[in-house]
């Protein structure tokens, strides 16, 4: 009799651990754990689909926390503004209001009482008491400025505390994402590195954004000039921005199956040779890759940005550039010989 089979059940560590061991053994994970052939273009983009999940996810979750963290900011910013004001006002009345005290504890109930009693005839007493009734509106009027001023201020206040707990909570949420994509990256050499930056990079006319001040999540609705398939629209504006301001090698977008952006119409992989994918970079063809890696991470804000991997590095917002191992070493796995960006 054949003993039963018995299923393991992985952790999401020992998963990432078996992953990051095949990454670097050269041998992907399959159901022979078959050794990985060489490709000779971007087909096989290297990692596990693991690791690549992983790496997506705490992106898009540090992103969005750092978009909610940016819009707490400028909200607390506007009720800092509204709380001025409502302590100007307050301060602006503080003389009047101190002379309505006054007048208030010296006459008492007894100051409008003699006047009226006072009166020399019952028309005097009309007249007096109309007048009467003009100033006490007056002072009401005052009062209720008053009034409104000192709730404006609190409710700002309170606000404020709100938004400062919101900003604390995605904060928290930022760290975390940061910790477990640094930890991912740290199974396949994920050392911090100098990366590609600068600063003179250009600037890229930003995609649109929804009312929150972030990025919605877009469907494979746009043609894809690379390809003639489909990509989402923000991912159709970096394509156009990025060709528009000169990085007009070639590059592919959409490609059917696997686990990763590609066809979710949300990555595109540009060859650091104008014509096809060639080999390792080297001379005016790495140049090429390292100024159009240096312009993503730029404007990844302006574009929705999710992350960038090129010549063994990976960036995203939550790690900075960090060391990035293939899945066999060739010029696709390692991106040497493009750069891989995908897209919120």
């Amino acid at each position: 009799m054949t003993p039963p089979v018995r299923r393991r059940r992985w952790s999401l560590a020992v998963a990432l651990v078996a992953s990051a061991a095949a990454l670097l053994s050269g041998v992907t994970l399959g159901p022979l754990g078959a050794s990985a052939a060489p490709k000779p273009n971007p087909g096989d983009e290297g990692s596990s689909p693991l690791l690549r999940d992983v790496l997506s996810e705490t992106s898009k979750g540090y992103i969005e926390a750092r978009n909610a963290v940016n819009k707490s900011r400028g909200r607390q910013l506007q009720l800092q503004l509204q709380l001025n004001q409502a302590q100007e006002k307050v301060k602006a009345m503080e003389p009047e209001i101190q002379l309505l005290v006054a007048a208030s504890y010296r006459n008492g109930r007894i100051g409008p009482m003699s006047v009226l009693l006072n009166s020399s005839s019952p028309d005097e007493f009309l007249q007096r008491a109309a007048t009467l009734d003009l100033f006490a509106a007056r002072d009401n009027a005052r009062l209720a400025r008053l009034n409104a001023a000192l709730d404006q201020a609190d409710r700002a206040k309170a606000a404020i505390d709100a938004e400062l707990k919101e900003e604390q909570k995605q904060l928290a949420i930022m760290a975390k994402q940061k910790s477990e994509a640094e930890k991912a990256l740290q199974l396949v050499g994920g050392k911090a590195t100098g990366g590609f930056v600068s600063a003179t990079s250009p600037v890229a006319r930003p995609a649109p954004r929804n009312s929150n001040g972030g990025f919605s999540p877009q469907g494979c609705t746009a043609g894809d000039p690379t390809t003639g398939r489909c990509i989402t629209p923000r991912t159709l504006h970096m394509l156009k921005e990025t060709q528009r301001l000169g990085f007009d090698r070639f590059v592919s977008c959409y490609r059917p199956g696997g686990p990763y952006e590609h066809p979710k119409g949300r990555a595109c992989d540009w060859s650091s040779e104008r014509n096809s994918f060639g080999g390792d970079a080297t001379g005016a063809a790495r140049l090429y890759g390292n100024n159009l890696a240096a312009y993503f991470v730029r404007n990844a804000d302006r574009l929705g940005v999710m992350y960038v991997i090129w010549y063994r590095q990976f960036w995203s917002p939550a790690t900075g550039w960090r060391a990035y191992g293939g899945a066999g070493g060739d010029p696709s796995s390692d991106h040497t010989n493009h750069v891989h960006i995908s897209m919120l």
